[in-house]
């Protein structure tokens, strides 16, 4: 199992939102390296779901349940960028703000640190619990 880490700003689409539509199709990923992590991703894989901009947190954990295939609203280029299918697992207890992960000394080398405008991004496990930890 791999895990991963998606960010949406909250006005776009929201935790709330995934929660009441019970699944989503993570789709709109124009970042090569963003697409390349989409690819890698496998059902069953953990996801944490962060909130960008407003709000800056984890606030909950999904799955995902389909793995990548080409993004359907896409006309240009077939087959360029690609979409996972993703369900919510669980909201986060308390969220995890930007400023506790940057405080953890073993989320010192996160990519949400590291490259904070990538979208889709590989966490280890000891990162993922850890997160989790504190989420809790």
């Amino acid at each position: 199992m791999s895990y991963w880490l998606v960010k949406s700003e909250p006005d776009a689409y929201s935790w709330s939102r995934f929660v009441r539509e019970g699944r989503a199709v993570w789709d709109g990923v124009r970042n090569y390296q963003a697409r390349n992590n989409l690819m890698a991703m496998r059902t069953g894989d953990s996801v944490l779901f962060y909130h960008s901009v407003e709000g800056k947190e984890v606030v909950g954990l999904a799955k995902v349940s389909r793995e990548a295939y080409p993004d359907p609203t896409v006309t240009e280029v077939p087959n360029r960028w690609v979409v996972v299918e993703l369900v919510p697992v669980m909201p986060l207890a308390r969220p995890v703000t930007l400023n506790q992960l940057k405080a953890e000394p073993l989320l010192a080398n996160l990519s949400l640190i590291r490259q904070s405008r990538l979208s889709v991004m590989p966490i280890r496990p000891d990162e993922f619990e850890c997160i989790l930890a504190m989420g809790k």
